[in-house]
């Protein structure tokens, strides 16, 4: 399990999960994942801040997406905030912006009207905040 650990930042329930399919009796469980968190290999916080990070960095995923996510693997509501703090805010908006622009131009068919509703549902399938799009789109009008 320390190896699984090693690999790539994990969630509690990612590991409970794989010891689930180690079929481990619970006095077991309760063992290894006390000496995960011991020996810092499962950190709740560290691994919050690198998913937050890395699905913002690399898919450009935005907020509400990552936070719900992270909620679907059982992250505190307060460490997903903490793990926030790793998005740069002039990072967030320049990639909303670049993320909405990109996908406009990709459109072809319809009006000027049309392309902005299909563009803003984009962005919010995306993760990204309704205000923020909105704010993106009125730059360019």
């Amino acid at each position: 399990m320390a190896n699984y650990c090693t690999y790539q930042d994990r969630c509690h329930q990612e590991v409970e999960q794989k010891m689930r399919d180690f079929l481990l009796i619970p006095e077991a469980k309760e063992e290894i994942m006390l000496f995960l968190i011991q020996e810092n290999f499962l950190n709740e916080e560290r691994f919050a801040r690198s998913y937050a990070r890395g699905k913002f960095y690399i898919k450009h995923w935005g907020r509400n997406k990552i936070r719900q996510h992270l909620l679907q693997k059982g992250v505190h509501e307060k460490l997903i905030h903490t793990a926030f703090t790793e998005i740069d805010e002039d990072d967030y908006r320049a990639t909303l912006k670049r993320e909405y622009f990109s996908y406009f131009d990709k459109i072809t068919k319809g009006k000027a009207f049309e392309k902005h509703t299909k563009t803003i549902r984009y962005c919010l399938s995306r993760g990204f905040e309704y205000e923020l799009i909105r704010e993106v789109q009125q730059c360019e009008d």
